[in-house]
């Protein structure tokens, strides 16, 4: 269990893989355990590093202070630390947000950056949508209604045509022992809260967009006239977490994407 302690945390990450280093960035209520399936797809091709973001995982403190520049300035100590950049980065989501703050903080830390359901935009309705759901979670409800309010947003229809599925996901969520706690949960949404996108100009390195074709928390008429000049690959048959709906796709586009901005 590899712990990176600076800026007064402890920052947990895994790593593993062999190859040039890809950095994979987590979103929203999500820690490294959020790309297995990912993982073996990727394990052949990269060195792959996925840390747990502040308030999420077993990175602690959880009520450090937190923001998008801090969970940035984070990825680019532990690159420091680990002596691999500049890496590829592959953030989702709040990952993708990071992943572009990174970008414009500390360019010589990232070599190419894919965004998965991301873009440079802040949604209102989104922000809301996670305190709604953490009143949810907050009140006598059963513990898992939460989840079974957040996972339409998250998953494609299909999801809920396999008999059980979603029942499997809820109880993998509250069995897993280091989910994010309803304090963290908060403490993550006002980070989210206080983001300021960055323009896709200030990006220097190559940069994809990789989007969902039923993604409901970014859909496609919002997110691509955010992107400019950033090249984009719609994903059919997903929802917002792509990666789970859609590995195979997401991974062959990052590996295709990294080899041809090979120098």
């Amino acid at each position: 269990m590899p712990i990176f302690d600076h800026n007064n945390i402890a920052q947990h990450y895994e790593i593993s893989g062999n190859g040039p280093p890809l950095l994979l960035i987590a979103g929203m209520m999500s820690d490294s355990a959020s790309w297995a399936p990912l993982v073996p797809l990727l394990e052949p091709h990269f060195t792959l590093i996925r840390p747990d973001n502040r308030t999420t995982g077993r990175t602690a403190p959880w009520d450090a202070p937190a923001s998008v520049d801090h969970f940035a300035a984070d990825c680019a100590a532990l690159l420091h630390h680990l002596d691999m950049g500049p890496a590829h980065v592959l953030g989702h989501s709040l990952g993708g947000m990071i992943g572009m703050r990174l970008a414009c903080a500390h360019p010589d830390a990232v070599k190419t950056l894919t965004l998965a359901a991301a873009a440079p935009l802040r949604l209102e309705r989104n922000v809301a949508l996670f305190k709604t759901l953490l009143a949810i979670r907050r009140s006598d409800a059963a513990p898992d209604v939460w989840l079974h309010a957040l996972f339409p947003w998250l998953f494609a229809p299909a999801l809920y045509d396999a008999k059980g599925m979603v029942a499997q996901a809820a109880a993998a969520s509250l069995a897993y022992p280091y989910a994010q706690s309803m304090q963290a949960m908060a403490h993550q949404i006002a980070a989210l809260d206080g983001y300021m996108p960055d323009t896709p100009d200030s990006i220097s390195c190559p940069v994809q967009a990789l989007l969902a074709a039923d993604d409901l928390l970014l859909p496609l008429d919002l997110a691509r006239p955010t992107l400019g000049d950033i090249a984009s690959h719609v994903i059919a048959g997903a929802g917002h977490s792509l990666h789970w709906d859609a590995p195979d796709a997401v991974a062959s586009h990052l590996r295709r994407f990294t080899q041809e901005t090979q120098t």
